[in-house]
């Protein structure tokens, strides 16, 4: 009658439409993933938060909670002004008469309320057989009065109804009347007319009624709510609620059109209790109301306490909810029982049923759209274990239900919308830093790899272009403990790119029983964690190193994303020290698990690999067009200290793009150089080292234009939007050494291969390699170090390695003394174009 008195037929015929639009695409969702597995309690709440996480589920389930409890004190302040209106004293009189003897006021309202709510508490305490049992009885007694209401309407003769109404101290008496079936009745009552509601003396919109009427729908989550008290809940809930759906929507509809066509708006609006004054018996229809009303109070306290036990069992809070979890010998969780009624008790305080109506219905709207929304993301999912025996559903009814779901929160109350958002969404936050880790299943991981697979099959490397040409990086790491600060480091040079970690384990498979590398994977992935790099790890089994930074090489990655360079630590003679154990990630007690991995080797132990099979590594990775870093000493860069030092100047990169093994080619623009260039800019653009200053070192003999030379080289870097500091540096005294040494017999062949370093574009360790001696090496290495304020980092310039595998010592024994004693150095060998002066 309040719907269909302030909104007419049209109106109210639309509400229920849309309201049942939004239930029934809700019910399609939940009856799809009632039957995608077994079923605990919690309803809603267990479906979510084994759908979509703990985060969504527990945040969801605090949601519903309150839309249960608040749903609950509702139900009971609508009966006790069912109470009121048929025993209360009227408006304006002191003394009661007759049935009419329990006074009115807030507090007495409050107390009837609080001793129906005592009553309810009391058949939930006793557990869900019996609420079942009286639920059923009061659906025979609810189906009985239903009957007598409808043959009312058409057994009863015309009639006026006397209505009290109160009216300032006093009250006043409007008339309404009973018509029969009136074709100018149906017809007056066609279109809207919104009044005051005479409960709260507020005026009535569409919103407002609508908010009022969807609590009447919801309902439809009682049985799920009820999931870990029914035997089948996978064969119940769909058949029942479904059920209850049809019928409550046929009935509402039907109840609407006869009231429409026989009571006039004066009735309909003003006396909310009219079908006792128009019913054949009337007494039935005051039970029918008693009944209808403290059946939906019992289902929202039980449900609400369900609810809160399945938040207390899975410890999503904490010992917040301890207290819920203890429960009867029976099973009943009797203390979740009493906290939900309690936090009832709190809410009718609120004193009138239409006042929290809006926020019921928001809090009920949200939970049913974040139902649809695990469904949705279920079926996105493409999971091969989502496979419900309910197939009546697709993602466009999940998709429809959120929507509606959305959209009647804002029209209802923007304000409440709103705030019901804002307070899920800090339950998300809260619970994704606090919640520990659940072993459910996340949906965003199923999802993420559906989205993830598609994108990589539409990254194709055929249009890969220069312009958009990032670092992928794969790192081989012997032993974590020992590379800390190196994988940091990298974790700088990626820029957005791939970024592996890469392992070799020494072993057969052939001579073991299962594969060794399984129960490694989770001490590396936690080291990614604790670290914070955004790392992928690759491990692998092979008879040596080599072969293994082979495998990796060519198996790392997919699609698209596979390594472009290959980053090794320096081969030498110093002891590694174990920085992984005085790494801030790891100084507390509590973080033991990633240090399981083996003790670093001994000085005295030999090496897993020589300096053959060493070198030998870097030729193959340039031969399968991989750019190479070799890093030396990185564990002594403590970046926290380099960055954040006080000191003026800033800290520095020094970067020296000439091969400073052939200074009889001294060239600043080949494509090594250039990536040289690139990931010392690229460094330059990580967040942490923003504050750092490049500064380019130009190497100038005497009779040189060094002018000139500076001028290109800073029209390069301009070109190349590179902001760096050119610094001149002679190196006369260092080149003499060069020059004066014997050079081998006059007139004898080119070096092997000094073809194929100009094909290239890249300056090669000399083939002939007594052309450079020890002597000019560590003067250059002098001149390099002698270059002040001593900067955080060096890049240097790495020759591709001699073609003559037996000079392998020979060059890397140079490589050592070029980076003697200069600290954090990288030494770079590009081979593919990486910078662009194009838009």
């Amino acid at each position: 009658g309040f719907v269909v008195g302030h909104a007419g037929l049209y109106q109210a015929l639309a509400m229920f439409a849309v309201a049942y639009f939004i239930i029934g695409m809700t019910v399609l969702s939940v009856c799809a993933i009632a039957t995608n597995g077994a079923l605990d309690a919690g309803g809603a709440y267990y479906m979510i938060s084994r759908a979509l996480g703990p985060e969504f589920g527990g945040s969801i389930g605090i949601m519903f909670f309150l839309a249960n409890v608040c749903g609950s004190a509702l139900y009971v302040l609508g009966l006790v002004e069912a109470v009121v209106d048929s025993f209360g004293i009227p408006p304006g009189q002191k003394e009661g008469t007759g049935v009419h003897v329990l006074p009115q006021s807030y507090w007495y309202e409050l107390l009837y309320g609080t001793m129906l709510l005592a009553l309810c508490l009391l058949v939930c305490l006793v557990g869900a057989s019996i609420y079942a049992k009286a639920t059923f009885l009061i659906f025979i007694i609810v189906t009985g009065v239903l009957g007598t209401i409808l043959v009312s309407f058409f057994a009863m003769q015309p009639i006026g109804v006397p209505i009290l109404l109160p009216y300032f101290n006093g009250s006043k008496i409007e008339n309404g009347s009973f018509t029969g079936f009136s074709l100018a009745t149906l017809r007056d009552n066609l279109g809207g007319g919104y009044g005051v509601d005479y409960t709260t003396g507020q005026m009535m919109s569409f919103s407002s009624v609508f908010a009022v009427m969807f609590n009447g729908c919801t309902g439809i989550m009682a049985g799920s709510n009820m999931s870990g008290d029914l035997k089948r809940p996978s064969y119940s809930i769909p058949r029942g609620t479904i059920s209850a759906v049809l019928f409550t929507y046929l009935v509402y509809n039907l109840l609407a059109f006869l009231m429409c066509a026989t009571c006039d708006r004066t009735l309909l609006q003003k006396d909310y209790g009219f079908l006792r004054d128009i019913s054949i018996f009337p007494p039935l229809v005051t039970v029918g109301i008693y009944a209808a009303t403290l059946s939906a109070a019992m289902s929202n306290l039980i449900g609400a306490s369900r609810i809160l036990y399945a938040l207390a069992r899975d410890d999503l809070f904490g010992r917040a909810l301890a207290l819920a979890k203890k429960t009867s010998a029976s099973g009943n969780p009797v203390m979740a029982v009493i906290l939900s009624w309690l936090v009832v008790q709190l809410v009718l305080f609120s004193g009138k049923l239409n006042t929290i109506a809006g926020v019921v219905t928001t809090f009920f709207l949200l939970v049913y759209a974040t139902v649809n929304l695990a469904c949705l993301a279920l079926e996105w999912a493409s999971a091969p274990n989502f496979r419900p025996t309910f197939r009546y559903f697709t993602w466009h009814t999940c998709l429809l239900g959120i929507a509606g779901c959305c959209v009647m929160m804002f029209l209802i109350s923007p304000v409440s919308a709103s705030a019901s958002l804002g307070f899920l969404l800090l339950l998300l936050l809260a619970l994704h830093y606090l919640s520990p880790s659940s072993t459910w299943g996340y949906i965003s991981q199923a999802l993420i790899f559906h989205q993830v697979r598609k994108y990589l099959l539409m990254l194709d490397v055929r249009k890969d272009h220069v312009k958009f040409w990032r670092p992928q990086m794969l790192l081989m790491v012997q032993n974590p403990r020992g590379s800390a600060r190196l994988i940091d480091f990298v974790n700088d040079l990626k820029k957005s790119g791939l970024y592996v970690l890469g392992h070799v384990e020494l072993q057969d498979l052939d001579t073991l029983p299962s594969d060794p590398l399984q129960p490694q994977q989770d001490s590396w992935l936690s080291l990614v964690d604790k670290l914070n790099v955004k790392a992928f790890v690759s491990l692998t089994l092979a008879p040596s190193v080599r072969h293994g930074v082979r495998q990796l090489l060519f198996t790392s990655g997919l699609g698209g994303m596979r390594p472009n360079t290959l980053v090794l630590g320096f081969y030498d003679d110093a002891a590694p020290q174990d920085g992984l154990a005085r790494h801030p990630a790891f100084t507390s007690a509590r973080e033991e698990v990633p240090l399981g991995f083996p003790a670093l080797r001994a000085p005295t132990t030999p090496k897993l690999l020589s300096a053959r099979e060493y070198v030998g590594i870097v030729a193959d990775a340039l031969k399968m067009l991989r750019n190479v870093l070799l890093a030396r000493q990185l564990e002594s860069l403590d970046k926290a200290w380099e960055l954040r030092r006080a000191a003026s100047p800033p800290p520095a990169i020094h970067v020296w793009p000439v091969n400073l093994l052939r200074p009889d080619s001294a060239r600043y623009a080949d494509t090594c150089s250039l990536f040289l260039l690139q990931m010392a800019c690229v460094l330059n653009m990580a967040r942490a080292w923003r504050r750092a200053r490049l500064r380019l070192f130009l190497c100038v003999e005497a009779g040189a234009t060094p002018h000139a030379q500076e001028e290109k080289l800073r029209q390069l870097l301009k070109d190349l939007r590179i902001q760096a500091q050119i610094q001149l540096v002679p190196w006369d005294a260092v080149t003499r050494l060069h020059w004066q040494t014997p050079q081998g017999p006059p007139g004898g062949p080119a070096p092997v291969g000094a073809e194929e370093e100009e094909e290239e574009g890249a300056v090669n360790f000399p083939a002939n390699a007594t052309q450079v001696s020890d002597e000019y090496v560590c003067a250059a290495n002098k001149l390099v170090l002698e270059q002040s304020p001593a900067p955080a980092v060096r890049f240097l310039y790495l020759p591709r390695p001699p073609a003559d595998t037996s000079l392998y010592p020979l060059y890397l024994h140079q490589l050592e003394l070029l980076t003697r004693g200069l600290g954090p150095t990288v030494l770079v060998h590009g081979v593919s174009a990486v910078t662009s002066t194009q838009l």
